[in-house]
């Protein structure tokens, strides 16, 4: 069974950095793709990045792009989220999910990580 685990979150001054990671953990994982996602407080859980695993192809958010940065390393079975310029409405629980068995369905959640970014 996969087992994703967030770590990194936390809190920071606007126009500071994270870097979010997202560790895989089971026997023989694979996925097609990962990707963050992030509720705040009352809201829906919105998508926030991508990355495809086979073709390393991105995509983000239009809230987020030019500041956020979605990788990955195989090696590890980890996906990261570097975060930069954040603002106060980035404020919100990021969660990583994997797409293990279709490209587009995500099936495997990780428990989130808070990030708080005061003004």
């Amino acid at each position: 069974q996969v087992q994703l685990v967030e770590s990194g979150g936390g809190l920071v001054q606007a126009g500071g950095s994270l870097r979010l990671s997202c560790a895989a953990s089971g026997r023989a994982f694979s996925a097609y793709a990962m990707g963050w996602f992030r509720q705040a407080p009352g809201k829906e859980r919105k998508f926030v990045a991508r990355i495809n695993w086979s073709t390393f192809d991105t995509y983000y958010a239009d809230s987020v792009k030019g500041r956020f940065t979605i990788s990955r390393d195989n090696a590890k079975n980890t996906v990261y989220l570097q975060m930069d310029s954040l603002k106060p409405e980035d404020t919100a629980v990021y969660y990583c999910a994997a797409a293990t068995r279709f490209l587009n369905d995500y099936d495997t959640w990780g428990q989130g990580t808070q990030v708080t970014v005061s003004s």
